[in-house]
């Protein structure tokens, strides 16, 4: 490698470890924390916080993932042959992963 090479690899790689720095103070901020945009828990995350645009945040929060439920019923029930092609896109074993992972949770704070 020439000195050229090396200087465009060090410089590279310098903003790569400068990308992955930014990735990891964004996605380890919790939502109720100070830095995270809102005072108070359960606030909407300022413009620094994950995630970022108001419509992951929408679809992110219980309302959101009940409206998309209730679109996912309302199409099964009106075109059930155009919700069964559009599932088979899905990937089943991360849509199952997340499901168990979410009923998992809710279960645990049931009981506590």
């Amino acid at each position: 490698m020439t000195d050229h090479d090396a200087a465009a690899r060090a410089e590279i790689l310098a903003r790569l470890a400068g990308s992955r720095e930014e990735l990891r103070h964004v996605l380890d901020r919790t939502r109720d924390g100070p830095e995270a945009g809102g005072s108070k828990p359960g606030e909407r995350p300022g413009p620094g916080g994950f995630p970022r645009s108001r419509t992951m945040q929408m679809l992110m929060s219980g309302r959101g993932l009940g409206t998309l439920g209730a679109a996912a019923a309302g199409l099964l029930i009106a075109r059930p042959g155009l919700a069964l092609r559009l599932l088979r896109i899905l990937p089943a074993s991360a849509v199952a992963k997340t499901l168990l992972i979410r009923t998992i949770a809710a279960l645990r704070t049931k009981r506590e």
